[in-house]
């Protein structure tokens, strides 16, 4: 694979301290972009990750642990004061609410030896990183696509109508778009689906996709200004703890092998997909995410666990 279809990630990793109704606590390594890029890399693509953890011994489980998982760390990721957590409170059917506790800059990023780069959740909006999230964001389209995941947390976004302006802001900075129908009934409450995709096409991504849970997804191209919805697999769930994530990872994974990410080129190919080759690629987003909730924690998949051909990707453009 080439070097300039390297994937970077921007954001938060920490530690999931997971406290299922009935068992006890267990600590896993999650953080949303984290897990997206630890899911890109399980499926063969070069990957690294900015990101803020301390020298402590969480932030060293952090790192061992994308190390194992073949996820490098930038330069200037290990400098934080204290390694975040985010508690997750399971309900009886491993439904997820956290309370985070949370550490976050940017570190400096050398943008030029990345071809995709992948952001979003908490640290997309949590200042000061926000702003300088933002910026990665801006200056990466020169030479690189860009997905984003806004990953809603009501309890340290504030208030719907001030996340949603910050949101909307990066939605109008990348090339592909995914969220849940759950963070678009928080931030439009009322709003279909299909509306809000509309909406957030005409800030500027050919691609808007919007999950929902085991039904599966909306997926709307907004150069043909089309919807097709792409059904879910009937899956026994042990909990959906980086399910969104898995989701990401395996959708930016199918879109690399496509050709459709890594270039301004493959931006171009993006706005003229096909609904196959679009179908096709949240199909390995949707594959990825069921692999993942029959498993406990973030578990990510390989090829070989989705059984796709391992092949140089399709997007380099040399």
């Amino acid at each position: 694979m080439s070097e300039r279809l390297r994937v970077l990630a921007v954001g938060e990793a920490l530690v999931d301290i997971v406290k299922p109704a009935d068992s006890e606590a267990t600590e896993h390594v999650g953080g949303s972009p984290a897990n997206v890029a630890v899911g890109v890399a399980a499926l063969g693509h070069p990957t690294m990750l900015a990101t803020f953890i301390g020298r402590d011994e969480r932030g060293e489980m952090i790192a061992n642990y994308l190390a194992e998982r073949e996820v490098g760390l930038v330069e200037g990721s290990q400098d934080a004061p204290r390694t975040s957590t985010a508690t997750a409170k399971l309900d009886d059917e491993g439904g997820a609410t956290y309370d985070f506790d949370l550490e976050w800059q940017v570190p400096s990023i050398d943008l030029a030896s990345f071809a995709h780069v992948h952001t979003g959740s908490i640290a997309a909006t949590l200042q000061p990183g926000a702003s300088d999230v933002f910026t990665v964001m801006s200056e990466a389209r020169e030479h690189a696509t860009v997905s984003y995941d806004p990953n809603a947390r009501p309890t340290i976004m504030g208030s719907a109508h001030d996340a949603r302006n910050t949101i909307e802001e990066r939605i109008g900075r990348c090339d592909v778009v995914k969220a849940s129908a759950e963070d678009i009934e928080w931030l439009y409450e009322g709003a279909e689906a299909s509306q809000v995709a509309r909406l957030w096409g005409r800030l500027g991504p050919p691609l808007v996709i919007i999950t929902d849970g085991r039904s599966g997804a909306l997926v709307y191209h907004t150069p043909t200004d089309s919807q097709t919805w792409v059904d879910a697999p009937s899956i026994n769930v042990v909990d959906t703890v980086g399910a969104g994530d898995s989701f990401m990872g395996g959708l930016i994974s199918g879109l690399l092998d496509a050709g459709l990410l890594g270039s301004p080129a493959a931006r171009e190919r993006l706005t003229e997909a096909s609904s196959e080759a679009l179908t096709a690629a949240v199909q390995r987003g949707i594959a990825s995410a069921a692999y993942t909730v029959a498993r406990a924690g973030a578990a990510s998949p390989t090829r070989e666990d989705l059984d796709i051909p391992v092949t140089a990707e399709a997007g380099d453009d040399g």
